[in-house]
């Protein structure tokens, strides 16, 4: 665990330290982000924040292969991470294009394909669906890879979608790689496995990766990570999960903290992880494709009705709309890890706790503070 926890500080320090310099970039090569109708801020803030966070990984990573810990362990562990960074690199500059061009959507897919292909090249895909217990479908190359292209492209687009407020997919993905980590740590230790893996490995340098630039980034922010960031953060969040499950037997995924089979969700968790961890974003995904697409408008069409907007509406402020979707993101991310690693009415009772405050924050907060005081 200290050696976890010293990438997280690696990852989030550099990063806090690269971001100066990547503001500074920005502004002279014009990667600004204008003033539009759709966007909340009310003056022209730089882009290319995912420079900073994609440096801040790549210094924990160089880290974690002096480490012993990591360096003894399988040689499959900074191999994938090392193929990840690289995705993730091309993707990252795909998105600094962007930043500084405005790329059409096309040419941003294209790049997303690109990046998930170099993945798959290197064996980062889904080998097997599990079935429960020792049991688990075989998938032949061309259907993981198809599996893979999938859910990585699709969590990309997702963490793009919910960039939309200060410091809001920063945290979003930061509590959801913690929550990750948690999964990842908790299912090796439980199974009595080796602790070094690629997916606690990137999870755990992301979430510091996007602590470091939350610094900057909280309203007022000074940076924005545009799509150089966010690409970045989805793509390594995604390819955690699938370097997760080619790392395991489909038999020791499924054990639950009592040492039991029946429990699915630890099976499938790996698999489900960009939907489960990023609930809220494709949630706000989906509704904006279905709203575009009936209106006769493009799915990649920008608009000012995503859920970040409507918590405003509804009378949150922008830091504590973002908070109540940190409150969402946590309760399902940290929700779908535990339940899958624990049972007891503890647990349930706690979430169900969880729930009834995230509601209550969520809807009443605006009204009660409508009420003027007597």
């Amino acid at each position: 665990m200290r050696a976890y926890l010293l990438l997280f500080l690696v990852a989030a320090a550099v990063t806090y330290l690269l971001t100066v310099v990547a503001r500074e970039i920005a502004l002279r090569t014009g990667a600004v982000a204008r003033v539009r109708d759709r966007d909340v801020h009310d003056e022209p803030i730089p882009y290319m924040g995912g420079l900073a966070m994609l440096g801040g990984l790549g210094a924990a990573y160089l880290v974690a292969r002096q480490m012993p810990f990591l360096a003894d362990a399988s040689p499959f562990v900074l191999r994938d991470a090392g193929v990840v960074l690289i995705a993730g690199a091309i993707i990252c500059m795909v998105g600094v294009l962007d930043d500084i061009f405005e790329l059409d959507a096309l040419t941003k897919f294209g790049g997303q394909v690109l990046a998930t292909g170099f993945l798959i090249a290197f064996s980062i895909q889904y080998w097997f669906i599990p079935t429960g217990g020792n049991t688990y479908f075989l998938l032949d190359p061309s259907q993981g890879a198809l599996l893979t292209g999938i859910m990585v492209v699709a969590t990309v687009n997702a963490v793009n979608f919910i960039d939309g407020l200060d410091g809001l997919a920063a945290g979003v993905v930061g509590i959801g790689a913690l929550a990750f980590f948690a999964f990842c740590y908790g299912i090796t230790r439980i199974n009595q496995v080796d602790r070094a893996t690629t997916a606690a490995l990137l999870s755990v340098a992301l979430a510091g990766a996007c602590v470091g630039f939350l610094v900057h980034n909280w309203n007022p922010a000074r940076l924005f990570m545009g799509d150089s960031g966010s690409m970045l953060l989805g793509l390594v969040l995604s390819a955690s999960a699938v370097s997760l499950s080619g790392q395991f037997q489909p038999g020791q995924l499924s054990q639950g903290v009592r040492g039991t089979a029946s429990s699915l969700l630890p099976t499938f968790l790996p698999i489900l992880l960009p939907l489960t961890l990023l609930l809220v974003p494709i949630a706000d995904l989906v509704m904006a494709v279905v709203r575009r697409t009936r209106a006769g408008r493009s799915p990649f069409a920008p608009d000012k009705q995503h859920l970040h907007h409507r918590l405003l509406e509804i009378g949150h402020s922008q830091r504590r709309a973002v908070l109540i979707m940190w409150l969402w993101a946590g309760l399902i991310a940290f929700g779908s890890s535990f339940a899958s690693l624990y049972s007891g009415p503890w647990m349930w009772g706690t979430l169900g706790a969880g729930l009834l405050i995230t509601l209550g924050l969520t809807f009443l907060l605006p009204k009660l503070r409508q009420v003027d005081p007597v």
